[in-house]
């Protein structure tokens, strides 16, 4: 099934997404993206379904094509602090907060949505892979947000992060079990280790 180019006609559309609500490790990252009317890629969709290189050169495309794009995150410690339900929605207000070109109707991918300002939003589940401004926008979260685990992998590499992205794989769980957790685990998650650490 191709991507829908936008919703309606009339209105400013802004695309929202975020990567990493299911993840032990790591903030949770939000992009917004405002497309032009004729954008099409043919590689565009749902980041998931998207290999990595192809989402990294995607990542270029939007960026030079888009009308606006911005990308935001939620610590650690906030999630800890307001769950991550409410994180996912707070990275999103952020990224929307940092448009340069203020949207009319916001696209939502999921179910649920806080609403942000006065702008109307509309949720679809699976929104990522049914427009294109959504999926543009799950295709910068995501690569932000592995670049970013890519980055903390270096200072802790036994968790191997720079394959796992923080998601709990069998080989984090193990590697938590082994040396505990660090400072950018998700406390508020259920997933301390069985034993003592190592250290």
């Amino acid at each position: 099934m191709s991507l829908l180019r936008f919703f309606q006609e009339e209105l400013i559309e802004a695309g929202c997404d975020e990567a990493g609500r299911g993840c032990y490790a790591g903030p949770v990252f939000a992009a917004a993206v405002i497309l032009p009317k004729s954008f099409h890629h043919p590689l565009l969709n749902d980041s998931k379904q998207v290999k990595e290189a192809h989402r990294n050169e995607l990542r270029v495309v939007i960026e030079e094509t888009a009308l606006a794009f911005a990308v935001a995150q939620v610590s650690v410690e906030e999630i800890d602090r307001i769950n991550i339900l409410k994180a996912s929605f707070t990275a999103m207000h952020r990224a929307i907060d940092a448009l340069q070109t203020k949207p009319q109707l916001l696209l939502i991918d999921g179910n649920r949505f806080i609403k942000y300002k006065r702008i109307p939003h509309k949720t679809f589940v699976k929104g990522d892979g049914r427009f294109a401004s959504i999926a543009a926008a799950s295709i910068l979260a995501k690569t932000y947000r592995d670049e970013h685990m890519l980055q903390l992998h270096e200072e802790f590499p036994h968790y191997n992060w720079k394959q796992n992205k923080g998601y709990g794989t069998e080989e984090h769980r193990k590697a938590i079990e082994q040396f505990g957790l660090c400072e950018h685990h998700r406390k508020s998650f259920d997933i301390e280790p069985k034993q003592e650490p190592l250290f």
